[in-house]
């Protein structure tokens, strides 16, 4: 087997330290590696020095993706406690029903929402069984799906001036991932700064973490200089942290995730291709996004639609020029994907050429900035 397809060969060795379990006090604060793979260069920076980097009329592609608070801690009607992680935002516009409720006697209506999401209790619950969040929201098991998954459906107690978005709001927290390993979890810090700038549309699990390093100061200054921003959404699932569980790395399979690229943004990436400039995917998830949407022409497509796209070593970009990430978990698709970009060999000298220099890894580590 080719080594760039064996997953031992995507393996690196991080001292736990180095795994940040918190942001920088200020979003700009964080380091920048800079892999220059034309001229073979490594360069130890700070994060405002991207702005060296890129020329004007140049265009930085974003996921405007919002993270929504999908980890829900409860009670069993048995008294026990429980976890609801919901793996989609409900989508309020299309309730099952409102009507009064039948227990208890609540002030107001109550909005029923069917979602899929993963319960963690120290039993195994049954169809019909309850959870409860606080007085204005429950969700009833209604049955078990693949993989773990179960549909449930939200209840939720609608009392005067109340919506169920903020009561969403009020009751979940924001699911950082598992390797933030702090006593402090729901941080009311991590409601702000696990969230980028750009978000606009709630839906991930997970943050587009690339997008976290950019500050408004840090906006304005590209503006300043003719760098332009723009959207698309990729909604980051909880697929985002499935381990690849083969040997050869060919044979993994990834979640869909839901995307979008409007028309205005795809005209903004061609227009930018044809007058010689660079594009530059903010994220592995904006870099996914723009290839899935690419025709065999190189040109972006206006899209709407699930995106399985799989990025490995042997995969030829269409759009992407460069691209700014953090760094990955070893083994992850997400690293298959920058090795893909840079070659496996340069990407992991750069990994151990970062360690050495105590970078911080991860969803609230420090960046790369990566020239093709």
């Amino acid at each position: 087997m080719n080594s760039d397809f064996n997953i031992e060969a995507y393996q690196y060795e991080l001292p736990p330290h180095q795994i940040a379990q918190f942001p920088t006090e200020k979003r700009e604060q964080s380091r920048l590696l800079v892999l220059d793979c034309p001229h073979e260069l490594l360069q130890d920076m700070k994060f405002p020095d991207i702005l060296d980097f890129f020329s004007p009329g140049d265009l930085l592609v974003v996921n405007d993706t919002k993270v929504f608070p999908a980890r829900l801690e409860g009670r069993k009607d048995t008294g026990g406690k429980a976890e609801l992680f919901l793996l989609e935002y409900p989508d309020f516009n299309k309730s099952d029903t409102v009507h009064k409720p039948a227990g208890p006697s609540h002030a107001g209506k109550v909005q029923c929402i069917t979602v899929t999401g993963l319960i963690k209790s120290s039993k195994k619950l049954k169809p019909g069984s309850r959870l409860f969040f606080n007085h204005d929201l429950e969700a009833e098991l209604l049955q078990f799906l693949v993989d773990g998954k179960v549909q449930v459906r939200l209840y939720f107690h609608l009392g005067s001036g109340q919506n169920p978005e903020d009561i969403l709001l009020s009751c979940g927290r924001i699911p950082l991932p598992p390797y933030i390993r702090r006593n402090d979890k729901d941080h009311p810090g991590d409601r702000k700064r696990y969230q980028t700038l750009f978000a606009q549309k709630p839906g991930a699990v997970a943050a587009p973490t690339a997008g976290l390093h950019f500050s408004k100061s840090l906006l304005r200054k590209l503006q300043e200089n003719n760098i332009r921003i723009a959207p698309i959404t990729l909604h980051v699932g909880y697929g985002t942290f499935s381990p690849v569980r083969v040997k050869d790395i060919r044979q993994h399979k990834i979640h869909e995730e839901y995307v979008e690229i409007r028309s205005e943004t795809a005209e903004l990436i061609n227009q930018t291709r044809e007058s010689g400039k660079r594009v530059w995917a903010v994220g592995t998830t904006t870099a996914r996004t723009l290839e899935f949407a690419a025709a065999e022409t190189g040109e972006i497509e206006a899209t709407q639609g699930w995106c399985g796209l799989y990025i490995y070593p042997g995969y030829r970009f269409k759009i992407v020029n460069g691209l700014i990430t953090n760094f990955h978990l070893p083994g992850s698709s997400l690293l298959f994907l920058v090795a893909a970009l840079t070659g496996r060999s340069r990407i992991l000298r750069a990994y151990n050429k970062a360690i050495r220099l105590g970078y911080r890894f991860y969803s609230y580590g420090d960046a790369m900035l990566i020239i093709c």
